[in-house]
């Protein structure tokens, strides 16, 4: 890494991921689940052990210094209670170390020769010194890396106490035991790391292990682990309280309105009085109500008697109208039904005289036949008339 991603990566860490304002940078938030919440914690196990035996490799989950600050700056305005995920995860985790130490114990009873109960106790007393001195020596070169001298002087003067009482476990060790059993290499897998330790191992073997990045790892793994679990036990216990708090006021609301209900059962008179009281207000409250109704209703009204007068007279002006439009187009109508009538009256008359017309001229030729024959037989009867006549008077 050069120095330049250096950098970067150490203003991301403290500034978060909109160091330069640009918020659209980094388009995961810390609270997405593919975020690593150990990460967030500075506990995850990826990163502790990286570097050592027991590396992991990288994690599943996404890690980045910037989301750590974003969440350490979030985290004072709000709890997102993500030590319970962490938690979890350090849980598995030391879990699954547990059992590979039981199963390595397993295996070196297996291998190792069997040893009295006694000769037992004395050989775990010479780890247990073998693991003091160890841890000394590296709080030792601890404190010399800060430059506390007087305080390393100190720590040294207890490593040279633990190694006065090593000597003599291992003297007391070696009486108990055989020459030819005893030089054998009798191993111990750590507690902390599951690691193998020797019976046997010097000083510079021990201080390095206890020193090393895998025994200190582990060591904040599970410092860390317990710290978690501190602070969800009082996460829990404040949420319980909380809870308590609140159904306590409700079980107190509750109370208080079953004394008010008794005490209006046990006091009736006063509760009439209330009540007169109430209903008084409530029916001052209602006539108010009532005038101002009554007032808006009578200024509608006015409104509305002064709108329908003029609707009227506009209406009626417009009747007048109407009935005028009316009566001059039901007169335009009668002299057009007249006209029409009589057009039509006139036509029929036309055509009536038509008729007779030609009727009188079918019928002239025939009468006038009738007629000459009519006038001849008169004639002749007038001249048969007048000769029978003269005929009678000639015989006179």
């Amino acid at each position: 890494m050069s120095a330049q991603a250096q950098m970067r990566a150490m203003l991301d860490q403290l500034m978060g991921t909109s160091r330069d304002g640009d918020t659209t940078r980094q388009r995961i938030k810390f609270s997405d689940d593919r975020v690593c919440k150990s990460h967030l914690l500075n506990c995850c196990p990826h990163d502790v052990l990286s570097g050592t035996r027991m590396d992991l490799g990288e994690c599943l989950k996404v890690h980045d210094l910037a989301l750590r600050a974003d969440y350490e700056i979030a985290s004072k305005e709000q709890d997102f209670f993500f030590e319970l995920d962490a938690m979890d995860h350090l849980q598995s985790f030391i879990a699954d170390c547990d059992r590979r130490t039981e199963v390595a114990k397993k295996r070196l009873a297996e291998t190792q020769e069997e040893i009295s109960a006694e000769v037992a106790a004395k050989a775990e007393r010479v780890h247990e010194l073998n693991e003091e001195i160890g841890k000394l020596l590296a709080k030792v070169e601890q404190l010399g890396a800060d430059g506390n001298v007087e305080e390393s002087q100190k720590v040294m003067d207890e490593v040279e106490k633990a190694r006065a009482k090593k000597r003599e476990a291992e003297e007391v060790y070696r009486n108990s035991m055989p020459a030819s059993s005893f030089q054998q290499q009798k191993l111990r897998v750590c507690e902390v790391c599951s690691a193998y330790l020797g019976l046997h191992d010097n000083d510079r073997r021990l201080a390095d292990h206890f020193g090393g990045k895998l025994h200190l790892g582990f060591i904040e793994i599970r410092e860390k682990l317990e710290e978690l679990r501190r602070v969800v036990a009082d996460k829990q216990e404040k949420r319980n309280q909380e809870r308590l708090k609140r159904r306590e006021e409700r079980e107190k609301e509750e109370r208080e309105k079953l004394r008010r209900s008794r005490s209006h059962s046990k006091n009736p008179r006063r509760s009439r009085s209330r009540d007169r009281r109430r209903h008084r207000s409530r029916s001052a409250s209602r006539e108010r109500k009532r005038r101002t109704r009554s007032k808006s209703r009578e200024k509608r009204h006015r409104h509305r008697s002064r709108s329908s007068s003029r609707s009227r007279s506009r209406s009626h002006q417009r009747s007048r109208h109407s009935s005028r439009d009316r009566s001059r187009e039901r007169k335009k109508r009668s002299s057009k039904e007249r006209s029409s009538r009589d057009k039509e009256r006139s036509r029929d008359h036309d055509r009536t005289s038509r008729d007779k017309d030609r009727s009188s001229r079918e019928r002239s030729p025939r009468d006038n036949k009738d007629r000459k024959r009519s006038y001849e037989s008169a004639n002749g009867r007038s001249e048969d008339r007048r000769s029978s006549e003269e005929r009678e008077a000639g015989e006179i």
